[in-house]
């Protein structure tokens, strides 16, 4: 049995990363179209029945609650893609 090369460690290393870089993408870019199309609009009667600031909660969504949600979603992405980026020794910082 013969032991893997470092080129062929270095591969699988960047193969995981970038498998976890994406899989962060996907849901982060799932819950954003959840609140925008979701909340916004497919359940925006059912949320109407609640209000934020006498505004309805699903107007509320379409026009402010989306936008939150998106800020939000940019320092959770920079958050976990830093510590991903060190736990694969991928960061910029030498």
């Amino acid at each position: 049995m013969t032991d893997p090369s470092r080129a062929e460690i270095r591969r699988a290393e960047h193969r995981a990363y970038w498998k976890k870089n994406l899989t962060l993408m996907g849901a982060l870019l799932a819950i954003w179209f959840l609140v925008s199309f979701g909340a916004g609009i497919l359940f925006r009667d059912w949320l109407d029945q609640f209000s934020i600031g006498g505004a309805p909660l699903g107007f509320w969504f379409a026009q402010q609650g989306s936008i939150y949600v998106f800020v939000a979603l940019i320092f959770v992405y920079a958050a976990v893609m830093d510590r991903i980026e060190r736990r694969h020794a991928a960061d910029d910082q030498d």
